[in-house]
């Protein structure tokens, strides 16, 4: 070993004891792990994104004030816009656009069907290998 520099061993003794026994570094991290996940209300997202829509403040101000994440109130406010639209009894594009499912399936049904069929067909003509 070089003369004056630790053993790598023993760094790590120090270190593992420092954390252990600092209170101020171990209350850090349990009160991290104790961290719960916030629900927030539907009043207060409304509350929220309707100050977002007035812009009477930055994102980060109301991340301020709010206490939220300002990626939260876009997305919240997003929504809020994206559903205004129904609440004033118009219908929003992803309704109209929207495919009928009842006659996709039954399409898909019939297009089932007919492959089973056309596959029997074939091999019973000798065309089509019954080991597939």
């Amino acid at each position: 070993m070089l003369e004056g520099v630790p053993e790598i061993r023993t760094v790590w003794y120090v270190v593992v004891w420092f954390h252990q026994s600092h209170p101020r570094v171990a209350n850090q991290r349990s009160e991290a792990m104790k961290r719960t996940r916030r629900n927030h209300g539907a009043a207060f997202k409304t509350q929220v994104a309707f100050a977002a829509v007035k812009g009477e403040k930055t994102l980060a101000e109301l991340a301020t004030q709010f206490g939220v994440h300002p990626t939260q109130i876009t997305e919240w406010k997003q929504q809020v816009l994206a559903r205004a639209v129904d609440v004033l009894g118009g219908t929003t594009k992803a309704t109209a656009d929207a495919p009928e499912f009842k006659v996709l399936h039954a399409k898909i049904g019939q297009l089932a069907l007919e492959n089973d069929f056309l596959e029997g067909a074939l091999i019973n003509a000798g065309l089509l290998s019954a080991k597939r």
